[in-house]
């Protein structure tokens, strides 16, 4: 039991869903690392059991997953508490207050393997009095204490060992922010729960960036099956350079974009699994904008093939075939944002410096030889002077660095710069295009619209505009 696979954050995890299911509005975590007997206590104010409820609840599979649970219960195989807390600790007390009155009972494993039977001890009040945390405990609620934590805080020494506890605690935070900030953040369908450890609190960590403008929100699908609906909600996060820099690196995670892309699947609004295309899609760069949001309530965990941990699940055949389709449709949209610099910046063709073609299914990224800086250029050499340009031209192209570029778009974009280009220079390479353009009939609105999202121009563009505006005067053919 104590081997199931659970992570401390995942433990923890799933003792709050008991407290979320129970009620409760506020949740305390409390550790102490540092004491002779470390300590950890998950402390809510929901509603609370009576010693009868209490007794059944300690019996491991104390509910059969198949019986219909309210909407909201996060609960399922009646094993959660119980092999959640043996993962990280030796000892489990479990004290209730109800109406006034506090009880208690405990699963001591060292007792229980002294004994060679399964026997839960009931603490006398006096007892219950002398725990850790006891005083946190309000008027009513539940308080699950962890005690003889052999694996949290295995080593000896204090120091070490508070290091290594609060790194972990750390983890948790930022597991528990992101698998209940429905609940962190409340509203109508998920009432709010206010959550800390060691009194700092917890702050929603919404995955899809909902609230900013650049985020896409595709269109919402609904699978309807035996034992309820299943709602999809794609979403496309913004490219980096829509976002500060301190924005982008948290949204991208401790993963990093690439891995947090895919399916996010909430059980009753809690997040239960998450950047995964079970495995109907790879990871890939084009994609790793997309993030979809899968709703399913709490009556498919058996279609879902949800374990024990609710760690794990397999979408049904039936959504499977239809996740398919709905991937092939968020690849072309998230491809579309990661590829937006580009695409913009070839679009006219006269004024770019670079464009991009498909050739027998493969793109080829080749220099523009119409842009009007190359063209004048091109016009003062003679015939051998123009061949030997073009040779030039090729070898530039087919030097692209596309494997360092890639690698360093995929790590780290904004370390990315661009030689700084001089005002002098821009004002000599903005004369010579608007020249151009005007000599063969263009207009000085058709250059801008042109020009505007294309590189350099775009990082100078007010000192642009000024300077095609004079061209198009008449004003520097005057000073020329």
């Amino acid at each position: 039991m104590r081997d199931i696979g659970y992570s401390l954050e995942t433990a923890i995890a799933d003792i709050i869903d008991n407290s979320i299911s129970a009620g409760a509005r506020n949740i305390d975590i409390r550790l102490d690392a540092l004491s002779d007997d470390p300590a950890l206590a998950i402390i809510d104010d929901g509603g609370s059991m009576t010693p009868d409820e209490l007794i059944a609840a300690m019996r491991s599979g104390s509910r059969s997953p198949r019986d219909e649970r309210p909407t909201d219960d996060l609960g399922r195989f009646g094993l959660g508490m119980k092999t959640a807390s043996f993962s990280q600790c030796r000892c489990l007390t479990v004290i209730c207050r109800r109406d006034g009155v506090t009880h208690a009972a405990r699963w001591d494993l060292d007792f229980v393997a002294d004994a060679n039977d399964w026997l839960v001890q009931v603490p006398p009040a006096s007892a219950i009095e002398e725990l850790p945390f006891i005083g946190r405990l309000g008027e009513e609620g539940t308080m699950v204490l962890w005690q003889k934590l052999d694996r949290l805080a295995e080593e000896a020494d204090a120091n070490l060992r508070k290091d290594h506890v609060y790194r972990r605690m750390d983890e948790v935070r930022l597991h528990l922010e992101l698998t209940f900030h429905r609940f962190l953040e409340g509203n109508r369908a998920f009432p709010k729960v206010a959550m800390e450890i060691n009194r700092t609190p917890l702050k929603p960590f919404d995955p899809f960036n909902v609230q900013h403008p650049a985020t896409q929100r595709l269109r919402e699908e609904t699978i309807r099956l035996a034992n309820g609906r299943i709602r999809i909600q794609p979403y496309i996060l913004p490219h980096n350079s829509k976002l500060p820099v301190r924005e982008w690196e948290k949204y991208g995670g401790e993963l990093g974009y690439a891995r947090s892309q895919g399916f996010y699947l909430y059980r009753a609004g809690r997040l239960i699994i998450h950047s995964t295309w079970f495995r109907l899609a790879k990871q890939s760069e084009l994609t790793k904008l997309a993030r979809v949001q899968i709703d399913m309530p709490n009556g498919m965990d058996h279609d879902w093939k949800v374990d024990v941990k609710k760690a794990s699940a397999q979408p049904p055949i039936a959504v499977r075939e239809r996740l398919k389709s709905i991937i092939g449709g968020i690849t072309g949209e998230s491809g579309k944002v990661f590829r937006g610099r580009g695409r913009r910046a070839t679009s006219g063709p006269s004024a770019t410096l670079w464009g991009r073609r498909m050739s027998q299914g493969r793109i080829h990224y080749e220099i523009n030889r119409a842009h009007p800086l190359l063209e004048s250029f091109v016009e003062q050499l003679d015939e051998t002077g123009q061949r030997e340009f073009v040779s030039v031209l090729q070898a530039i192209e087919r030097a692209i660095p596309a494997d360092a570029i890639f690698s360093d778009m995929a790590s780290s974009p904004w370390d990315l710069a661009r030689p700084a280009l001089a005002e002098e220079e821009l004002i000599s390479l903005v004369v010579l295009t608007a020249r151009s353009i005007r000599n063969q009939g263009g207009t000085a609105e058709a250059l801008k619209a042109a020009l505007k999202d294309a590189e350099p121009w775009r990082s100078h563009w007010a000192k642009a505009e000024a300077v095609i505006d004079r061209v198009f005067s008449g004003e520097f053919d005057e000073a020329a």
